[in-house]
């Protein structure tokens, strides 16, 4: 029973780079939305929106590399964790 809680303990921890992830991941859908938004005058068959909104759609990529950087910077953690851990 005590490895169950450990284990949900752990769970709940955030770990190096978990805030990025989450992030990237918000700011990835915001580029989404605004990437919808911006197609439906094509299909809609309505004026185009200005070029500015057409710049928020680049959140998409922004919020893909923060994510990224994100799994990055826990993967490098995790791996000076197991490099100090084996030196021991």
């Amino acid at each position: 029973m005590r490895d169950k809680t450990q284990a949900n303990s752990r769970a709940a921890e955030t770990g190096p780079g978990d805030g990025l992830v989450k992030a990237g991941g918000i700011v990835f859908v915001v580029g989404a939305i605004a990437t919808l938004v911006t197609m439906a005058p094509l299909f809609l068959h309505t004026d185009p929106f200005p070029p500015v909104a057409y710049a928020v759609c680049m959140l998409m990529g922004v919020g893909f590399l923060l994510a990224a950087a994100g799994v990055l910077r826990g993967i490098a953690v995790q791996r000076a964790a197991a490099a100090a851990q084996g030196r021991r």
